[in-house]
């Protein structure tokens, strides 16, 4: 399954077998600009302009929640690995963690100066990373021990920051506009790497299943595959990466970057 969004106002979800239109979904009031599917795949959500998001069952396409609580353009969201919660960042500067089932507000987080652009939950759902405008990761502990959640501000990136990611072992990756990614701790917010070699904004980030490789999407035309360990660029991908947007890895490990107008394949070095 694939599930699209688009200025229509209008959700899509696609059979990616056979490529076939399975359905549309009206519901929305203005464009959609983000979704995500849960993990359990049990449910998909959408971000929208409307200042809303809404959840959607899978089972059969039906409207489970409609979320009202941001004030602005819903830009961004994930599902938690559990898939128990959604978190949704927007133009009013603020992220809110969702309860899935229930559909009510878990956590309205509030420090941003400007347009929270990405988030990402830890594999453990311990902590949540924000990228915002305001040139800053924001590290949020979701859960403690002592019910004193403390929040790291990452700071060094010099332009927007587009995509952030969490790595099996709990690294995390931000990208920017910059044209760099830069590899944080996530439990102590110290720095490990900074990437360069892109020539363009990097747009999309992400960490391949086993935390050895990341794979950056960028708007120089290129997708790069990335040691961090070392922080070494070991493959860069060119052709057909024009339109690429987004990049993901499939849990076999290959490397997908898509876009609007192309989808690229390729194979993580072994």
């Amino acid at each position: 399954m694939m599930v699209t969004g688009c200025d229509d106002k209008r959700v899509r979800v696609f059979n990616t077998r056979n490529k076939n239109l399975v359905c549309r979904m009206k519901g929305h009031e203005g464009a959609v600009k983000a979704v995500a599917i849960s993990p359990d795949c049990e449910h998909f959500a959408s971000a929208s302009f409307d200042k809303t998001a809404r959840i959607w069952r899978t089972r059969d396409a039906t409207t489970l929640h409609v979320l009202t609580g941001h004030t602005k353009s819903v830009e961004c969201l994930c599902f938690s690995l559990d898939s128990s919660q959604l978190c949704t960042g927007s133009w009013d500067r603020t992220a809110i963690v969702w309860n899935v089932e229930k559909g009510y507000m878990v956590k309205l987080l509030i420090g941003h100066e400007n347009l929270v652009q990405s988030v990402s939950f830890s594999y453990t759902s311990e902590w949540l990373a924000t990228g915002s405008w305001d040139h800053t990761v924001r590290l949020w502990q979701l859960k403690s021990s002592d019910g004193d959640d403390k929040v790291m501000v990452l700071n060094g990136h010099k332009g927007n920051i587009h995509g952030v990611a969490f790595s099996k072992e709990g690294m995390l990756a931000s990208c920017s506009w910059d044209k760099t990614i830069r590899l944080w701790n996530a439990r102590n917010g110290k720095l490990i790497h900074v990437l360069t070699g892109h020539l363009g904004w990097v747009q999309a980030v992400t960490f391949s299943p086993d935390g050895c490789y990341c794979a950056s999407v960028s708007d120089d035309e290129t997708v790069r595959l990335w040691e961090v360990v070392t922080g070494q660029c070991v493959k860069v991908l060119e052709g057909k990466t024009e339109e690429a947007q987004h990049c993901g890895f499939t849990k076999g490990g290959a490397l997908v970057a898509s876009g609007a107008a192309s989808v690229t394949l390729a194979l993580v070095p072994n």
